[in-house]
């Protein structure tokens, strides 16, 4: 179909507009408060052809962008965004259910996929309502990235500044962020690779899985497993119903679940963790907050207070040597059934105050320290005395198994 008299006369129109907003931007200012809106289809008499797919029909757009370090992103689909490149430019793939090509091209050209520049920064928005799109975005260097999409997955890498992406429903991939990082999705998986500042995950169900953040981070699934690598500041992570892991945090440690495994393999913090059911494991840290509904907990080189309960489970506590927490503050250790067992180092001094309800035997009580040994009292079997030349309290209460205070 030939474009029209009109047609290609707003087609010069146009084209000069933005050779003079080139000029502009080129000389530091801009006449008005923005540069004028560009409306793409890049220029009537260039439409890009229409192809018959499955479902529908497509067209593929493919422009240069105007000269920016900042954009905005209105998606109705998948997104890509990646920097790092040559040159500034954008492919957007459309799709329409029509039953005919004239059908398809009048939807088309009632909606076209629109960019505008203000200063450092352009709004690219792609075509709604019954049209779907993907769009794929290359750029030279971006300091702030914003993406907006409908519905679809989002990946977006070697940005040097900040990233927001909010998308209804879809996966996030994310890597070589150089700024705060802001990751929402209404449901799907999140995969973080490096970002350098704060990093906040939110999904309405589906795994989060982070190899390495510099700033503090918040990771929240509605329902899924949570993975953290090297994590360089304080962590939260909560998820309805499924395991949680961290590798290294650098500093304290928030982990709730509804149901799965916790383990915390080191945190230069404190690590609270709340589990209604399942077992939790501690490899470093200067201390445990930890409340079990039911399930094991296995804590290892703990430099400071303990304050560590589950309803049914074992609970395994090795004190580190040396700890510097050791003459601060007080420690106990409570489970309604299972065994405890304590294990402390030669240089480390508490005052052991150990009860359990079972007294059928002062086997329910076993100490490797003669100046802590069993005794009867009541119903109750109890344990007390310094170890190490005394030090801060440490309570050990048990329902249902064996008591161990063990010398390392």
């Amino acid at each position: 179909m030939r474009p029209s008299a009109h047609s290609r006369t707003e087609d010069r129109s146009q084209d000069r507009s933005l050779t003079l907003a080139a000029r502009n931007r080129t000389n530091g200012h801009f006449h008005g408060a923005a540069l004028a809106a560009l409306l793409l289809p890049l220029a009537f008499a260039a439409q890009p052809a229409l192809k018959r797919e499955a479902g529908g029909w497509t067209r593929t757009y493919t422009a240069t962008l105007p000269a920016a370090v900042r954009i905005r992103v209105n998606g109705h689909g998948p997104v890509s965004v990646t920097g790092g490149g040559h040159i500034f430019s954008y492919t957007l793939k459309v799709k329409v259910a029509a039953r005919t090509e004239a059908e398809a091209r009048r939807i088309l050209e009632r909606v076209p996929p629109r960019v505008s520049a203000q200063g450092d920064s352009v709004l690219l928005t792609a075509p709604g309502g019954p049209i779907m799109s993907s769009l794929s975005i290359q750029a030279p260097r971006l300091t702030a990235v914003v993406i907006d999409t409908s519905d679809g997955d989002v990946t977006a890498r070697g940005i040097d500044g900040t990233l927001a992406v909010d998308s209804r429903a879809g996966d996030l991939d994310v890597d070589r962020i150089g700024g705060q990082c802001n990751l929402v999705t209404g449901g799907g998986d999140v995969r973080v690779g490096e970002v350098a500042g704060a990093l906040h995950c939110v999904t309405g169900g589906g795994r989060i899985i982070v190899n390495r953040a510099r700033g503090e981070a918040t990771l929240v699934t509605s329902g899924g497993d949570i993975v953290a690598g090297e994590m360089g500041a304080a962590v939260r992570a909560e998820t309805g119903a499924g395991g949680i892991r961290i590798r290294v945090a650098g500093g304290p440690v928030t982990a709730t679940t509804g149901g799965g495994e916790i383990v915390v393999d080191k945190a230069d913090g404190v690590v609270t963790v709340r589990n209604m059911a399942g077992p939790v494991a501690v490899g470093a840290a200067p201390g445990v907050h930890c409340e079990s509904g039911s399930g094991g907990i296995r804590l290892t080189r703990i430099a400071g207070p303990l304050h560590v309960s589950t309803t049914a489970g074992n609970i395994l506590a090795d004190l580190l040597a040396g700890r510097a927490a050791s003459g601060t503050a007080d420690s106990f250790l409570a489970t309604g059934s299972g065994d405890i067992t304590v294990v402390i180092p030669s240089n480390v001094g508490v005052n052991i105050r150990a009860e359990n309800a079972l007294a059928d035997t002062l086997r329910r009580i076993v100490s490797d320290y003669a100046g802590v040994g069993p005794q009867r009292q009541g119903n109750r079997i109890v344990a007390r005395g310094a170890v190490n030349g005394g030090g801060p309290l440490l309570q050990i209460s048990d329902a249902g198994g064996t008591i161990f205070i063990k010398r390392q």
